[in-house]
């Protein structure tokens, strides 16, 4: 078991921090502070808890900029990208206290009495967050999970605690109740575990790999313990011949570059119709180019390093270096677990094709028609987003019906809003997150029955 967490900066490989873990006792310790703080919590007034969570969003407006060069020194973003998931947070936390007064229950219907329901919190949520979106995914099951009156203990990834720490600071500092919203961090084998076995955990929202996701689902079984997985992605860009092909080419490479590639909705299966396909890529393989690697600090860069030397070396065993690739943008050289822009040239069961990398890395391949199109789209165990390129609008509705995925998207690459939910279909998870449902995900619905019977 280590005793710290060594946090390296991806693009200098230079020391940012040193994390002291936390130990199986301490889980413990902070599930019975969570418990208190989160049935003081629930006693307040709805307006109160309203009131406070816009507090938090303040203060993590006025220290956004702090808090994305952090990201950028942990996790390697670009800081227009760190900015972005710093504002992120703060809409995330506003849209949540929106809906602290609006979850209410119902009246329904019955004879010889009233029925009515009500949403009470869980009690305690693990939340266990990535390393490649550490700040948003954070707020995904935090904010909802707070403002529906529930306590939140977060566990970050490894590499990444300093902005989920930080984000701890902040919500003290705007006045809520110490002890609800506790950091966490740690190894997932042993803090992880220790979050999600513990008995006074009601829910765990984890996202990350599906082979780890599946262990714990099985962890939460044992317990029936309310769950929701965000996972793994292998998702499609479809392009048709109809498609405005500049436009698809000249958004292709940010829907599996963004983030270095490290996005569970990253499309990195590129499914081209052969009629255009020799053109498509002619199109694509500037737009790659175009894309700059480079210091995560300079306002022209567009993708930063890969997280660690051990992702870096997951994406070369998919594809060396000097492997022969349709295009290859280029990379910085020297320190920083760096990596460049590669699109192959592929067939439907190739292990790139298939797997996912979770680095900037595609895989193109011709499709004859629509039918072919959706098996190919179909042809993995993954179901999380997905795009579809043409101008027939019925050929847009009939393939976004058939393809399986939790979110797709029409002549774009959209994938996350915070208003709108967000989950996957088969091996991508279980449950949805965000939009006007997050808050009722972190709730019991109870229903209640008055008889109205005159009483002898």
């Amino acid at each position: 078991m280590l005793q710290e967490l060594r946090i390296i900066n991806p693009a200098t490989e230079e020391l940012e921090a040193v994390v002291p873990v936390t130990t199986p006792a301490e889980v413990d310790e902070a599930v019975r502070r969570a418990a208190t703080a989160q049935e003081k919590w629930a006693a307040l007034p709805p307006g109160d808890r309203a009131r406070l969570l816009r507090r938090f969003a303040g203060v993590v407006e006025e220290n956004s900029e702090a808090l994305a060069r952090l990201e950028l020194a942990e996790a390697g973003h670009p800081l227009g990208n760190a900015r972005w998931e710093a504002n992120n947070v703060v809409d995330l936390l506003h849209y949540a206290a929106g809906g602290v007064e609006r979850l209410t229950g119902s009246q329904i219907p019955v004879a010889g009495g009233l029925n009515i329901t009500v949403q009470e919190p869980l009690g305690v949520v693990a939340v266990i967050a990535p390393w490649n979106f550490p700040m948003p995914i954070a707020a995904w099951g935090t904010a909802p999970a707070l403002a529906a009156g529930n306590a939140v203990l977060l566990k970050p990834a490894e590499t990444t605690p300093l902005t989920a720490l930080r984000l701890a600071g902040y919500a003290l500092e705007a006045g809520l109740p110490e002890g609800l919203f506790q950091v966490l961090p740690g190894e997932g084998a042993v803090t992880g575990d220790a979050l999600v076995e513990h008995p006074g955990v009601a829910k765990v929202v984890f996202t990350g790999s599906t082979a780890t996701g599946r262990g714990i689902a099985a962890k939460c079984a044992a317990r029936t313990k309310r769950l929701t997985l965000e996972l793994g992605g292998k998702s499609p860009n479809i392009v048709f011949a109809d498609a405005d092909l500049e436009r698809a080419a000249a958004a292709a490479p940010g829907s599996f570059l963004d983030n270095t590639g490290q996005d569970c909705c990253a499309r990195s299966r590129i499914l081209v119709q052969r009629s255009v396909y020799d053109r498509f890529m002619e199109l694509l393989e500037p737009a790659v180019k175009a894309f700059v690697a480079g210091d995560p600090a300079d306002p022209a860069t567009r993708m930063g390093p890969l997280i660690s030397a051990a992702q870096r070396e997951r994406v070369r065993s998919y594809v060396s270096e000097d492997a022969p690739a349709a295009i290859r943008g280029e990379a910085p050289k020297g320190k920083g677990f760096w990596y460049p822009a590669t699109v192959l040239e592929g067939r439907p069961d190739d292990r790139t094709a298939v797997e996912e990398i979770f680095g900037p890395v595609a895989v193109a391949i011709p499709f004859e028609d629509e039918a072919d199109a959706v098996r190919l789209a179909n042809a993995t165990d993954y179901g999380l987003s997905g795009s579809i390129w043409t101008r027939d609008v019925g050929r847009a509705l009939r393939v976004s019906g058939a393809v399986a995925a939790g979110n797709l998207s029409v002549n774009s690459h959209s994938s996350v809003r915070y208003w709108t939910p967000f989950g996957g279909y088969k091996q991508s998870g279980l449950g949805r997150e965000l939009g006007p449902g997050a808050l009722a995900a972190f709730t019991e619905t109870k229903n209640i029955f008055i008889s109205t019977e005159e009483q002898q």
